[in-house]
């Protein structure tokens, strides 16, 4: 097999047939197979094999019914079954057209690059298929962003954020990529350095459906690109911070309704464990969630050892304004700061640990990113 086509889906039972039929009459003469790794909740599957039946190319189907790593987790799933090292990934809305896969593969063949990269933004290339203005702005912001953000592996690469690219699998740690959504090239060339190739594309109108971007995907992106510039600790210390600065709000309204700090104190902390849980759990630890113990057992734990922790830091508020005079909302700010790396070690070590892996490998694993993350920031 030369080259292995990896399509991610999510309803999109409509494309399946024209896409096959597009990719079929553009390959001809490549010895190619079409691995569909799917997520739907549609008739998409059952569209996917009617087709397959059908193909003059080999048709292949991942069916996944816990989509884990959203369409990032699915081109890595379809890479991991590919029958090629030569991987081929575009969307099956056919926005990527089928057309360009010989420009793609044909320019992989001059043995210079490991990654191929079809760009919108770069010679002739367009991205005219994006929605309406909002949408071509918001790409082309968030592209400036992820570049100014990974400015040496990202050197020379004017649309990180495309899904359609070609990769040489075999140089890549399929294994040590952590997909949390669609970005799946942008984790691929942040995590190491690759030769890279860009051709350029017309960036197509959507053929049938509707658009799968959404508010939360922008989210994911946000988080994602957070974990690969600075790692799992500053995820954890950005949601700390939302979290502290929710605390003080919190207290101070209540101050200024009246109540006397301490008990507001206790109050803004109260709230403020539960938010700061349910945002690790979305978005710092959810690669750790399925080999921990369950959702409630992790609660119960990080309740209450963040109560625990808040029956401590209280009493020293109280010593800090009573003996010091200092203002109760920057002694809450000073003891927030200090139980912070505490916290990050017995959520890592304690809430989310492996339940049958071994202590000594996570406690190694803690002590390197605290050491990453005190140290300055390398290149990405």
């Amino acid at each position: 097999m030369q080259l292995s086509i990896i399509v991610p889906t999510f309803n999109e039972a409509p494309n399946v047939a024209e896409l096959v039929r597009r990719i079929s009459d553009a390959v001809r003469g490549i010895e190619t197979e079409i691995i569909f790794v799917d997520d739907s909740v549609d008739a998409t599957p059952a569209v996917i094999a009617e087709v397959a039946a059908s193909s003059a190319l080999p048709v292949r189907l991942i069916h996944r019914d816990t989509p884990t790593g959203g369409l990032g987790g699915a081109v890595v799933e379809g890479m991991k079954a590919a029958a090629s090292d030569v991987c081929l990934v575009m969307d099956g809305d056919l926005q990527h057209p089928p057309e360009d896969i010989p420009a793609l593969f044909g320019r992989f063949g001059v043995g210079d690059a490991d990654v191929v990269v079809a760009s919108r933004y770069v010679g002739s290339g367009s991205a005219h298929g994006l929605a309406d203005r909002t949408r071509v702005w918001v790409s082309k912001l968030s592209t400036l962003l992820t570049r100014a953000m990974f400015p040496i592996r990202l050197r020379g690469v004017s649309d990180p954020m495309t899904g359609f690219f070609l990769v040489d699998r075999t140089v890549i740690d399929l294994e040590g990529l952590k997909p949390r959504g669609f970005k799946i090239l942008l984790e691929i060339l942040a995590r190491k350095s690759l030769r890279v190739v860009e051709i350029p594309f017309d960036f197509a109108d959507r053929y049938a459906g509707e658009s799968k971007a959404s508010v939360r995907q922008g989210m994911n992106f946000l988080v994602q690109l957070t974990g690969l510039r600075f790692g799992k600790m500053s995820l954890f210390a950005l949601i700390g911070a939302f979290g502290a600065v929710a605390n003080l709000v919190i207290m101070w309204a209540l101050i200024q309704l009246g109540m006397n700090y301490v008990p507001a104190a206790i109050i803004g902390a109260e709230v403020t464990i539960i938010g700061n849980f349910l945002l690790q759990e979305r978005f710092v630890f959810q690669d750790m969630r399925s080999d921990a113990a369950g959702v409630w057992s992790r609660f119960v734990k990080s309740f209450a050892f963040n109560n625990v922790e808040a029956v401590v830091r209280i009493p020293v508020i109280a010593l800090m304004v009573n003996t010091w005079h200092i203002s109760s909302v920057i002694a809450a700010g000073l003891t927030l700061i200090v139980a912070f790396v505490v916290r990050f070690m017995f959520h890592s070590l304690v809430v989310y640990a492996p339940r049958k892996a071994g202590a000594r490998s996570r406690v190694r694993e803690v002590v390197e990113e605290i050491d990453a993350q005190a140290a300055t920031p390398g290149e990405l």
